[in-house]
């Protein structure tokens, strides 16, 4: 007999976790899982195709605005596991399992709790009537049966931030999910050099240490920046103040990510935290090294160092890195995370990790 899994995402807009739960989703084996996606938000927002598997669209604008239509899908089909993912989305699911208590109920974590947003000043925290008096926030997330973390460092801030004991977290890695492109050199013919960053624009993502580094370099260069967000005007204003506006490319989203990839010399990545940073792994598939600061979450499970990129601990050296001139092997890069993070591999372990949760 089947194991009945429901996966629950709050849309499926162009991010890390999105695209991961959507592949894991369609990819476990359908003769042991029979699994059901359910997504809250609206599907002409969709910006990823999921076959093979039935998909549930709520075409609702906010997460809260779905709880009474999930809790009734999960009361009349009955699935024996609901994974649920994104902090917020989590939360209510806990919430939720106290009222519908028989699935066994997994938050995937996306990123790393507890972290601070604003780098660059202390930020007062706001008090309110319900976090004096109640924390819903921990009290939801504390009623889920298990937890997925993506790194060691994500699970050890659970930990601290949710008390959440050990034997209920289990580590999975993301996946390296498109294997069919692979960089020929690492050897610009071009004068320019080219660099890449993708992902969401925020503070944390940390493009603006990123530009300071970028306007020290004595050499001509491009960077492209891939994402959408809400620091879009913040990151034009710095590109503006530092007088890289001839440097600087945006695109606001592509479904041929690897492509750029494929084209750039380098990812550069600023975050001040990452869970698992999916586009940084993607880059390593395909060939291009990576200059990556070092910061709580799973980058450091990622880059080797001098094998398929440095990882750094300042501005300073994230400098010197990009002044030095080696030569890298694209299938080395690649092989350091293929043997880690294939998709076989990642898929097998979501698989044993369900069976052994069921039994």
């Amino acid at each position: 007999m089947k194991s009945k899994i429901f996966f629950i995402l709050p849309t499926l807009f162009a991010g890390g976790a999105e695209r991961i739960i959507s592949f894991v989703s369609q990819n476990l084996d359908k003769e042991k899982f029979d699994v059901t996606l359910i997504v809250i938000g609206r599907e002409n927002e969709s910006k990823f195709e999921v076959t093979g598997i039935p998909v549930i669209f709520l075409n609702k604008s906010r997460v809260l605005n779905g709880v009474f239509e999930v809790s009734i899908l999960i009361a009349k089909q009955k699935p024996q596991v609901v994974v649920s993912c994104i902090a917020h989305l989590n939360i209510m699911m806990g919430l939720i399992s106290v009222f519908v208590s028989d699935p066994i109920y997994v938050g995937r974590q996306a990123g790393v709790p507890g972290t601070p947003v604003n780098y660059n000043k202390p930020r007062k925290k706001k008090k309110s009537l319900i976090k004096l008096f109640f924390n819903y926030e921990k009290f939801g997330l504390k009623q889920l049966d298990h937890y997925i973390c993506q790194s060691a460092d994500m699970k050890q801030n659970l930990m601290n931030t949710s008390g959440i004991k050990d034997e209920f977290i289990t580590i999975i890695n993301n996946p390296v999910t498109q294997t069919n492109i692979i960089k020929n050199t690492t050897t610009n013919t071009n004068k320019i050099k080219k660099y890449i960053t993708v992902g969401r624009l925020s503070e944390a993502k940390g493009y603006v240490r990123i530009l300071k580094v970028l306007s020290r370099l004595s050499f001509p260069f491009q960077y492209t920046i891939i994402g959408e967000g809400t620091y879009y005007d913040t990151i034009i204003k710095e590109v503006t103040k530092l007088g890289l506006k001839d440097n600087v490319i945006f695109i606001d989203y592509t479904a041929n990510v690897s492509k750029y990839l494929v084209d750039n010399d380098m990812f550069l990545q600023g975050s001040f935290s990452e869970g698992f940073p999916n586009a940084l792994l993607e880059s390593c598939a395909v060939g291009t090294p990576v200059i990556a600061f070092n910061a709580p979450g799973g980058t450091k499970e990622i880059v080797e160092d001098q094998v398929n990129g440095f990882l750094v601990e300042d501005e300073d050296e994230f400098l010197k890195r990009l002044n030095d001139e080696r030569q890298w092997d694209p299938k080395e890069i690649r092989e350091s995370v293929y043997r880690k993070f294939n998709k076989n591999k990642i898929i097998n372990d979501y698989e044993n990790f369900f069976i052994k949760l069921l039994n």
